[in-house]
């Protein structure tokens, strides 16, 4: 068997040294530490293409350690979580013609898009594509679930392990969707969502994973920034194996009803791994770690294939023993929701190889 290339998309906030947010991306990307995000306070890298995963961990690595230093000359940190939680920082767009008019025509809903996700990049043929984002659809909740890493939004704590999926639900292309079928009903779906102004272009096509316009790719979009990279590369790992499984044993849809959906992502993002799942091969809810146990059965083969088995299990086993980034979060905060330490431990993290 080939093993499929996947790519991964890390966004990152620049903070000072109070945890506050700081629009300093200019000076990292002039530095060439990381390209422009839609916000002049975060900055983005991409990893090479990868079919092995210690490689995909040494990009993942060299990246986050190249803007880091690009940061730290500007006299910022980098730091991989995903919203605001310090606050007081006015979201001040990266001044390019089109981040513009993103801000200037979504208004409030613009502003609120300062977050920092994960976007992961599996490769797929054109006549593989949209099966695979059909049948990604119940197992995009089990992803959330394993990146979950923010709890703290503005110096409180929301009681989600991912505030930052509740607030890129507000986009109105984003979320979950019906099954597709074929590849003329997505383009069709595409083109409606473009003429009704929901999406400005192909691109802010924000949907839970969509067919990628640039890459050979199916874009899965629904992760927090890790902070921890070995997180980062679990959840590449899972979501490759997801894929393939799509592809070589291709399951019945299951006709899942949009609510189902959105339930089940609300469970994950509130809770993370510490309460219940939507288990996609049954469709109930079951405690995460039975949910985490079916996850191994579907993908079990593809990970043997692609020679990540072990990497996942052992991830999945540290993410039980230790916690989700938004555990790791509150842990770092104390009893007191110290939001200032939780982010001085998430710069230290950020960096951690």
């Amino acid at each position: 068997m080939t093993v499929r290339h996947v790519g991964v998309e890390e966004e990152f906030f620049l903070v000072d040294d109070d945890g506050r947010l700081a629009a300093a991306s200019d000076d990292v990307v002039s530095e060439g530490g990381a390209e422009h995000e839609l916000f002049l306070q975060q900055v983005e890298t991409e990893s090479l293409p990868r079919h092995d995963a210690k490689q995909l961990r040494e990009d993942l690595v060299a990246e986050r350690l190249h803007a880091a230093a690009a940061a730290e000359r500007a006299g910022y940190h980098l730091a991989a979580m995903g919203v605001d939680a310090v606050g007081g920082a006015d979201p001040r767009p990266t001044p390019a013609p089109r981040y513009q008019q993103m801000v200037d025509r979504f208004g409030e809903v613009g502003r609120h898009a300062l977050t920092c996700g994960m976007h992961v990049h599996v490769e797929v043929a054109d006549d593989e594509a949209v099966a695979v984002v059909d049948a990604l659809r119940p197992w995009h909740p089990v992803l959330m679930a394993l990146s979950v890493n923010s709890p703290f939004f503005h110096g409180r704590d929301t009681r989600h392990a991912s505030w930052r999926g509740q607030l890129w639900d507000t986009w109105p292309s984003a979320g979950p969707v019906e099954a597709f079928g074929d590849r003329a009903t997505y383009e069709r779906a595409v083109d409606a969502l473009l003429a009704s102004g929901a999406a400005l272009d192909r691109h802010m096509l924000y949907l839970d994973a969509r067919i990628a316009e640039d890459y050979p790719t199916v874009e899965i979009r629904v992760a927090d920034v890790c902070t921890d990279v070995d997180d980062a590369v679990l959840v590449a790992e899972v979501a490759r194996a997801l894929v393939e499984t799509a592809v070589t044993h291709p399951a019945p849809d299951g006709r899942w009803r949009i609510e189902l959906l959105r339930a089940a992502r609300w469970a994950a993002r509130r809770d993370g791994l510490e309460g219940r799942l939507m288990n996609p091969l049954t469709a109930s809810f079951d405690p995460a770690a039975d949910v985490l146990d079916a996850l191994l059965e579907h993908v079990g083969p593809a990970l043997d294939e692609a020679g990540s088995l072990g990497l996942v299990r052992e991830g999945l086993r540290r993410l039980g023993e230790h916690g989700t980034g938004a555990a790791r979060q509150r842990s770092a905060a104390g009893r007191g929701a110290d939001v200032r330490a939780m982010v001085s431990d998430v710069v230290e993290r950020t960096t951690r190889h």
